[in-house]
């Protein structure tokens, strides 16, 4: 992704995670070899409880397996954490 596709991510107004943000959990995720699903799941449940919203574990699960297969592309998993994010 180049510099200027990432700064049209995080600028975008309905995006709710900073590009910064997006990339720390894309580096954890990676950090690991990408781990397993079970355990991205409960990164990304993590990532979203503590920044107050609501995930259901199954959704979460799902959601780490197309980040996984995506190779953790900053896009797919932007995408996924904001389908994710449940308001609480």
């Amino acid at each position: 992704m180049t510099y200027e596709k990432a700064m049209d991510v995080a600028k975008n107004d309905k995006d709710r995670f900073t590009l910064t943000e997006l990339a720390a959990l894309r580096s954890d995720l990676l950090q690991g070899g990408m781990i397993d699903s079970y355990e991205a799941a409960e990164l990304l449940q993590v990532f979203l409880m503590g920044r107050g919203y609501g995930v259901s574990p199954k959704a979460a699960l799902d959601a780490a397996g197309r980040v996984e297969m995506a190779g953790c592309a900053l896009p797919v998993l932007q995408h996924e954490l904001e389908n994710l994010a449940m308001v609480m």
